[in-house]
């Protein structure tokens, strides 16, 4: 439910031509917040980055945010984390609509000690993600993936980095899950614990609570110890199962 009349996107191209923006004009993050600060301040940090992905064209995490396959959210081109400018369909490179293999996934699998082993698991992280956020409820009855105006918690932008998935619970309040596709480290607290500040400082509303979820293939005895100092962040491993149904293929 939008929290105004019109809904962010909408509000995106108000801000567009509010600012005079032109074709060729640098739109910097901290217009773009100074303006929904001023304008319409009960919107979120975090819509608001999660929107600046959304509409724009080159932007790979926007095929998270269902993304309209017709333009209708083509708006902005992405020139780095801070800057954008508006779409030239002229001479800018065709929208990312759908997922793609990246270089990144790829190099991660090339890279990985435990390669072979987890091919037969999930090939990339992206995997189990894409899993888990279809069935929260088999981490816990009532959690879901949090939805808003569109923006849904799959890669859920955190100033410059992003969570892998951002849930609500039963309570309504959040649940950070960070994803391990091999083995979890003492360090991954380091970086929940960042990710769950940011959220209670510019997402949560009063009263809401935040806490951490880490799932990985294997916990390390540093990371069991790291998380017995914090009653907020639980750990998880997952396993697979396979089950085999015979067919009939008599005539």
């Amino acid at each position: 439910m939008a929290l105004y009349e019109k809904s962010v996107k909408l509000l995106f191209r108000d801000m567009i031509k509010d600012l005079s923006i032109q074709k060729g004009d640098v739109l910097t993050r901290e217009q773009v917040n100074l303006w929904f600060n001023q304008k319409y301040p009960l919107i979120k940090p975090g819509t608001i980055s999660a929107h600046l992905l959304l509409l724009s064209i080159n932007a790979p995490s926007r095929i998270h945010y269902n993304v309209d396959q017709n333009g209708k959210d083509d708006l902005l081109y992405q020139i780095d984390s801070k800057k954008f400018r508006i779409y030239d369909p002229t001479s800018d490179p065709d929208p990312i609509y759908s997922k793609k293999i990246r270089e990144e996934e790829e190099t991660k699998v090339q890279e990985s000690d435990t390669k072979e082993e987890e091919g037969n698991e999930f090939a990339y992280e992206k995997d189990l993600q894409n899993f888990l956020a279809k069935n929260l409820y088999s981490i816990e009855p009532g959690l879901v993936l949090y939805m808003e105006e569109g923006i849904s918690g799959i890669e859920f932008p955190v100033g410059n980095r992003f969570i892998d998935i951002l849930a609500t619970d039963k309570d309504n309040n959040y649940v950070v899950i960070e994803l391990k596709v091999s083995r979890g480290y003492d360090r991954v607290v380091g970086q929940i614990l960042r990710y769950m500040a940011w959220i209670r400082k510019n997402h949560a509303e009063e009263g809401q609570k935040v806490r951490g979820i880490i799932i990985a293939r294997e916990i390390s005895d540093d990371l069991v110890l790291a998380c017995s100092e914090t009653i907020n962040v639980e750990l998880y491993n997952y396993k697979l199962s396979v089950s085999l149904n015979k067919i009939e293929n008599n005539v």
